[in-house]
């Protein structure tokens, strides 16, 4: 987990749509999910693939359950706005102005072909292993990182 931290947060990060603070819950739930035995690495794929496979389910699950949250109306904590310490690479990358282009444009594409295309450029995984960490077939993620690209790379040119 430690040798894999700054990757996987940047991954999370990716996941809650650059919200620092939820990314940062949704690590320190995946570390508590590996910890406590409730998520289990089996060896089926390398360890960061199943790694990023926990981060963006656990992702998810918490979107869900910030929308129902929202739903019922229960006030959010007040502490959970808070900006906690945030890596000096992350930050860096984040002020610059190529970088806050790119990722407007990787905003405006559909969930999987970021999720794929962030996982190739920014993780250096695989397609395949993308396609595992994102839970579609490896020709689907294929599809999602030949099409992102293409998208991505009209969205660049017309900014």
């Amino acid at each position: 987990l430690e040798t894999n931290h700054l990757a996987s947060f940047a991954w999370a990060l990716s996941c809650c749509e650059y919200n620092h603070v939820e990314a940062e819950d949704v690590l320190q739930t995946v570390y508590l999910k590996v910890l406590e035995g409730r998520a289990v690495y089996d060896g089926r794929a390398a360890f960061r693939t199943w790694l990023f496979a926990v981060i963006r389910n656990t992702a998810a699950s918490q979107r869900r359950w910030n929308v129902l949250r929202r739903l019922r109306l229960v006030p959010l904590d007040e502490g959970a706005h808070d900006c906690a310490s945030r890596s000096d690479t992350a930050e860096a990358v984040h002020r610059s102005e190529g970088s806050a282009r790119l990722r407007r444009a990787l905003g405006l594409l559909p969930r999987r072909q970021r999720e794929v295309l962030h996982l190739v450029f920014y993780q250096d995984l695989t397609v395949a292993d993308a396609a595992r960490v994102v839970g579609v077939s490896v020709g689907s993620a294929r599809t999602h990182y030949e099409r992102g690209k293409t998208r991505l790379r009209q969205l660049m040119e017309t900014k």
